[in-house]
């Protein structure tokens, strides 16, 4: 179940389990010694201190929140944003309240203004992070659009326009910072792709939203075969939230989305 702060939730679940193994394993043996050993050997496992992470449309709804959690824990993000000012503004936020040492002294977050509905806006990314950074350690590819509207009025372009963002940015943005993901990846420590997809690529949606569902499930579909075609270097996983309050569920289904989301999480 989807509540609150998504990429928080993910970074400190991780944080929670790891918890709970080293203090049940002190328990059962004394020793220093071995209790540091654990601690290292979880912070090895479960840390992303000093990695390097890029989130597509992070300055707002779940993108924030997985900016958030990754900067709150150790990563340099990068997130793209089509509202120039919006990304800079939640790209300052996170870095002064998580990183500059306040929570942890290398998290940090970095706006880049960017439009992946084209594969040329894709690869302006990707260089541009060339550019700035020897490797890539975390690409979440988060960045979407919705419309709803009854089938028999959905134009070709209302199709392009969804498939665009939601399905082929994906491809690309994977495609073009290949490179980088691999240039620190190992068997041993992964480059990570995580695409998020939809429950409503999973199951007919009970609005009519039919480019974003059918766009949802070739995301689902692509994960499965890059994670089979990349591997063992670079692993791919998809997340599939339900409906998660904001602006863009706000503009596609207005009150009634937003009064799903709240009954969705509770």
């Amino acid at each position: 179940m989807l509540t609150g702060d998504l990429g928080a939730m993910i970074i400190e679940d991780a944080s929670d389990k790891a918890s709970v193994c080293n203090t049940t394993r002190a328990t059962s043996r004394t020793g220093g010694s071995l209790q540091t050993d654990q601690a290292s050997y979880v912070d090895a496992l479960f840390s992303v201190t000093g990695k390097v992470a890029l989130v597509t449309g992070g300055a707002g709804g779940i993108g924030r929140r997985i900016a958030s959690g990754l900067t709150r824990n150790g990563c340099r993000v990068y997130i793209t944003s089509r509202d120039r000012d919006a990304g800079y503004h939640v790209a300052e936020e996170l870095s002064q309240f998580y990183g500059a040492g306040r929570v942890n002294p290398t998290g940090k977050c970095i706006a880049l203004h960017a439009d992946l509905s084209t594969e040329p806006g894709c690869l302006a990314v990707a260089q541009e992070l060339q550019h700035r950074e020897t490797q890539l350690n975390i690409l979440v590819n988060n960045a979407g659009e919705t419309r709803r509207a009854p089938l028999d009025t959905l134009s070709d372009d209302d199709w392009n326009t969804i498939l665009a963002i939601n399905l082929k940015a994906v491809s690309h943005m994977a495609k073009y910072t290949l490179p980088l993901l691999r240039a620190d990846a190992s068997d041993a420590d992964p480059a990570r792709i995580i695409n998020i997809g939809s429950i409503d690529g999973l199951r007919a949606a009970p609005t009519e939203m039919f480019p974003y569902a059918a766009s949802k499930a070739g995301v689902h579909h692509l994960t499965r075969a890059m994670a089979l075609h990349l591997a063992p270097t670079i692993t791919a996983n998809a997340i599939a939230p339900g409906p998660f309050e904001s602006k863009m569920l706000l503009r596609s289904i207005g009150e009634v989305g937003m009064t799903m989301a709240d009954d969705f999480q509770s």
